[in-house]
């Protein structure tokens, strides 16, 4: 492993699995999904969603932080203080100046809804103080930053759904280029709201099972009708190696690989052939150093819309010829939009240790148009070394994250 090689020291997350890395784990690898209905988005046209219910944002941050920031800066901040102590990343371990941070995070929607419903009732002088720091999409990074004490370079990323795998191979680059010495990077988002879920199902892409919500999230199945809204975050500790090492912090995995692109094709559809994402996979393999015969396993974007799951699957096939066994963690979690790619690069890391590829759960019959090796039903024993996620995103944005055994 070279010298400038980017080590994984901690991970952290918050999902509608669990609220930490290894309850969503347990979770994800006994396949059991967890969407449900939502009380919130009763009178719509879909009434479930994909709710982290076993995150309290008081009881692990405290009061302070629970009024004045959007849920998806807390559950980011939750997630970053488990990756951190997982890295074992105290203060004063680190130069903050050479300590960098990047977030996904599209932005919050609780606290400008109050706002808009202020000015509504002619009553602009309600409106709180914290509507624009407390929803910002930079506040998850600048919160984070504040709690960790991390001065180096510190900034948002929203690439919509490829927006925490974005995240993860920016801090890649900032690592790679000696910007930094440790870079806290991941994605976070809170999508269950009544105008996201409205907004989403009048662009028929979210599933309509609300008769049975368990069974709705299906990625590649033959019957699939959408995605779940969910909520969720995932940060990792990335380190050089020899930074690492010097510090005697734990490795977990390397991030050997990374890239990003776009399809500059369609607002919201990908490339039908999966041209685009497979331009994005193969420049992370190339960043790498590797071929398509290095990676024994991909973690799949895996949404369970029509077109996305046909396009990654030709996108796949391009790249490998005959890929290699494949999974979705949307099928169990649902899809925390810019949360999304920063969980299953964590999830991929958590693989790669285990030894264990997780189920795509409600996968009953593969489309006929998808010839891929899908793990589904009970978790699969596989010897893996390297391993891939994808991330797409509507604006054609694409990433691509490779991780390789410590």
């Amino acid at each position: 492993m070279s010298a400038d090689a980017v080590a994984v020291t901690g991970l952290g997350m918050v999902t509608a699995g669990g609220h930490d890395a290894l309850s969503t784990w347990e979770r994800v690898l006994a396949g059991s999904p967890t969407a449900s209905y939502d009380a919130q988005l009763q009178g719509l046209p879909v009434t479930f969603s994909c709710r982290a219910e076993a995150f309290s944002p008081k009881q692990v941050l405290g009061n302070n932080y629970t009024w004045r920031m959007d849920r998806f800066i807390q559950l980011a901040l939750a997630a970053a203080r488990e990756a951190a102590a997982h890295a074992g990343l105290e203060r004063g371990t680190v130069d903050p100046v050479r300590l960098g941070v990047v977030i996904g995070a599209s932005g919050g929607t609780a606290a400008s809804g109050a706002a808009w419903r202020k000015l509504f009732e002619n009553r602009p002088q309600g409106i709180s103080p914290t509507t624009i720091p407390g929803g910002s999409a930079n506040m998850a990074a600048g919160e984070v930053s504040l709690d960790l004490g991390a001065q180096g370079p510190g900034f948002c990323v929203s690439t919509a759904c490829a927006s925490g795998s974005s995240a993860i191979s920016l801090a890649r680059d900032l690592l790679r280029s000696h910007t930094c010495d440790v870079v806290v990077a991941g994605g976070s988002d809170s999508a269950c709201s009544p105008l996201a879920a409205a907004s989403f199902d009048k662009l028929r892409a979210l599933s309509r099972r609300n008769q049975a919500p368990e069974e709705a999230s299906r990625p590649f199945d033959a019957d699939r009708d959408g995605f779940v809204l969910a909520e969720g975050a995932a940060v990792l500790v990335l380190e050089r190696s020899e930074h690492a090492r010097a510090r005697r912090a734990p490795i977990h995995a390397y991030l050997t690989g990374g890239a990003l692109g776009c399809d500059a094709h369609h607002s919201t559809a990908p490339t039908p052939d999966g041209s685009g994402a497979a331009r994005t996979i193969n420049a992370a393999l190339a960043s790498a150093g590797m071929g398509a015969r290095d990676i024994d396993h991909v973690n799949t974007h895996g949404s369970a819309t029509e077109l996305n799951d046909l396009s990654e699957a030709r996108a796949l096939h391009t790249v490998f010829g005959s890929p290699p066994p494949v999974t979705a963690n949307k099928s169990v979690l649902g899809h925390s939009i810019a949360g999304a790619g920063a969980i299953e690069a964590a999830l991929t890391v958590l693989t790669l240790q285990h030894q264990q590829i997780p189920p795509t759960a409600n996968l009953d019959r593969i489309d006929d148009r998808i010839d891929l090796d899908v793990v589904t039903k009970v978790a699969r024993p596989q010897r893996m070394q390297t391993a891939l996620s994808t991330s797409f995103g509507f604006g054609g944005q694409n990433a691509a994250l490779i991780f390789t055994s410590a």
